[in-house]
């Protein structure tokens, strides 16, 4: 079999998903660095060579910017990726329903769809949820790795920062009231109190947009195998991460092959209808953010989305089937925002 060939075909012909890239926050910096058309400059030749129809951007605070401007950046970011996507030239296109989506998809255009990582800019204002969903916002990560109003993040210290706790009585009635809004909830970032809360408490499938399996990689932001059958108990989809630390790349290992091995994990452990892609590429967003580094940070496993067909290369390679394969590079993420979105 004609490996190489048979990726590219595959994601030529099928819909392929990214369910974690930090757009608008680049978009946002760049633009306040006096830089113009992000996403036609740098990203609209690799989405294309990936076969890439829909990309998942997140709204990601800094800590600097906690907790008084968090709104405002949120809402900055927001507006730079709208202008942003106009000077696509229709191209690219903002998803806020099921319908756009599904119109994206046939008629060949690049959807973005908005989600939060962390809920920081909605403080304890449980309003601010349904202004957020009315500007274009479908889904959220309730914490990055650090605590909010919401719920504690999977890198928060107990020994520093006192008693860790799953949701609190305000992340309970916003998880419940994203579900009123048909917002996808996203666990990934989340500690192991909140996660086992959000079973608790919700009903519809919910994802872990950019996460790996810990029995690989031990580290909190990665999942453990009852929560990954937990997930697909749900109907929900895990994320495959990209960045290095996250995936457990060593020194001189293969960044792809090590991506695969958590996707092979996972696919034995619960099917291939429980995985995706969620890479998290960082570069460039880091770029975006430290204008006076001398040495560009490498954190990515794939040099742009390009790479995802080599990643689909490797899949195939150890013997996953072209019909999983097809689920895994965006069948899966697509079901499961048909089964949420409005």
């Amino acid at each position: 079999m004609d490996f190489k060939n048979a990726a590219i075909n595959l994601h030529k012909n099928n819909v392929v998903i990214d369910t974690h890239l930090d757009l608008a926050g680049e978009i946002y910096n760049r633009y306040l660095a006096g830089e113009k058309e992000v996403i036609k400059n740098r990203y609209l030749e690799s989405f294309r060579k990936g076969g890439f129809n829909i990309i998942v951007s997140s709204l990601f605070m800094d800590d600097i910017f906690l907790p008084e401007m968090g709104l405002r950046v949120a809402l900055g970011q927001i507006n730079a990726l709208m202008e942003d996507i106009e000077t696509c030239d229709g191209e690219v296109v903002l998803i806020k329903s099921k319908e756009q989506l599904n119109h994206c998809i046939r008629e060949n255009k690049i959807g973005i769809i908005l989600s939060f990582e962390g809920l920081d800019p909605i403080g304890n204002d449980i309003g601010l949820l349904r202004i957020f969903y009315e500007l274009g916002v479908r889904a959220a990560g309730l914490v990055w790795s650090r605590r909010n109003y919401v719920a504690d993040g999977c890198s928060f210290n107990p020994v520093e920062e006192g008693q860790r706790g799953g949701l609190s009585r305000f992340g309970v009635k916003a998880v419940k009231r994203m579900e009123e809004l048909n917002m996808l909830i996203d666990v990934s970032h989340l500690n192991d109190e909140g996660f086992w809360d959000i079973m608790k408490f919700t009903d519809k499938p919910f994802i872990a947009s950019h996460s790996n399996a810990r029995a690989l990689h031990g580290r909190m932001r990665n999942l453990t195998d009852e929560q990954i059958k937990a997930i697909a108990e749900r109907n929900g989809v895990i994320g495959i991460n990209a960045y290095k630390n996250i995936a457990g790349v060593g020194e001189g290992e293969e960044p792809i092959k090590k991506l695969v091995d958590h996707i092979e994990y996972m696919v034995k452990l619960v099917g291939a209808s429980h995985v995706g892609y969620g890479f998290d590429l960082c570069n460039n967003y880091y770029e975006s953010e430290m204008k006076f580094k001398f040495e560009p940070f490498n954190s990515d496993s794939l040099s742009s989305h390009a790479d995802a067909v080599l990643l689909t290369e490797e899949i195939l390679k150890r013997g996953i089937s072209e019909d999983d394969a097809k689920l895994i590079i965006g069948g899966n993420f697509l079901r499961v925002f048909n089964d949420v979105l409005q």
